[in-house]
């Protein structure tokens, strides 16, 4: 992987766009994001203004990998977890461009979430995807250990049920706690 930055993302029109861009090439493709082809341009802009305001206010961080000027991937750390659960981060929403994928820029993305969710005293990362058509190998190798998977959990992008492979992973104070106890 060469010249991709990763940055967060903050609401503007562009930040908005780009991503729209991405999550309608992604849900076309198959990719198990929570919509269904054909994604509607409106429906995607109004999905990623949310979601970057959430981001301004801190609720989360929408991360972008940056190829010049051209967003090629992104991935999200939820960070508003209920009071019970402040420890907790969960990935979602992890995309890369078809003309970028096979580069290293999910694992980059992935790495810079992880960071971040540490530096935010998170000690706890969970994150689900699709049994058919997922990043499963990606987060194994990432070293996230599988919880379990619930059978026909969500409706592929052009229709029929998929299952839904949960993960999780320790981070930080909480990893290295782990290692430190030869667990």
């Amino acid at each position: 992987m060469t010249d991709i930055e990763i940055r967060p993302l903050g609401a503007s029109p562009k930040n908005g766009a780009m991503l729209s861009e991405i999550i309608i090439e992604v849900v076309a493709n198959g990719g198990s994001v929570s919509f269904m082809h054909p994604l509607e341009p409106e429906r995607a802009a109004a999905f990623w203004a949310g979601s970057l305001a959430a981001a301004d206010r801190g609720d989360r961080i929408v991360l972008g990998a940056w190829d010049g000027d051209l967003l090629v991937g992104s991935v999200t750390l939820l960070l508003d977890c209920p009071p019970n659960q402040p420890h907790r981060g969960e990935i979602a929403k992890m995309m890369t461009r078809l003309s970028h994928r096979g580069r290293g820029i999910a694992t980059a993305l992935m790495r810079v979430a992880e960071a971040l969710a540490v530096e935010r005293q998170r000690t706890l990362l969970v994150l689900d995807t699709a049994v058919e058509e997922g990043a499963s190998g990606l987060y194994e190798k990432l070293g996230f250990v599988l919880a379990g998977t619930i059978p026909d959990y969500a409706l592929k992008p052009h229709g029929g049920l998929t299952g839904t492979m949960v993960y999780w992973k320790r981070i930080g104070s909480a990893a290295a706690a782990k290692v430190e106890n030869g667990a």
